[in-house]
């Protein structure tokens, strides 16, 4: 949730946020700081929808399997996206890995149910 913050933080907290982690200097342009507020909207919109699905595991219990991979998919595709646009391997692993962990995570804890529940 606390992606909402970052969608909402001065522009020169971005700035300094990224020169701090020894980014190149962050564009001062309309574009970048679309992009950069969007994505964080976008990371709290899924993190609360998945905060959702987890208060309520009785009844949406069938989207956690196909949620699960979708979220593996998705850190496939930050690593991809991340090394075509030179992030640091520490970013790519970072990011992409501790999203596929989470993915990966959800995929064995619902099958675990599934062998409990069966048993």
């Amino acid at each position: 949730m606390l992606a909402f913050a970052a969608a909402v933080m001065p522009q020169a907290w971005i700035v300094s946020i990224g020169e701090r982690l020894g980014f190149a200097p962050f564009p001062d342009a309309p574009l970048t700081h679309y992009l950069a507020r969007n994505l964080s909207l976008m990371y709290g919109f899924v993190g609360g929808l998945i905060w959702w699905i987890a208060s309520d595991l009785a009844r949406y219990r069938s989207l956690v399997s196909p949620l699960a991979v979708a979220v593996v998919l998705f850190g496939l595709s930050q690593a991809v996206v991340d090394t075509q646009a030179g992030m640091p391997i520490w970013w790519i692993a970072y990011e992409s890995v501790s999203t596929i962990l989470g993915g990966v995570m959800l995929l064995l804890l619902d099958r675990f149910t599934d062998q409990v529940a069966a048993d």
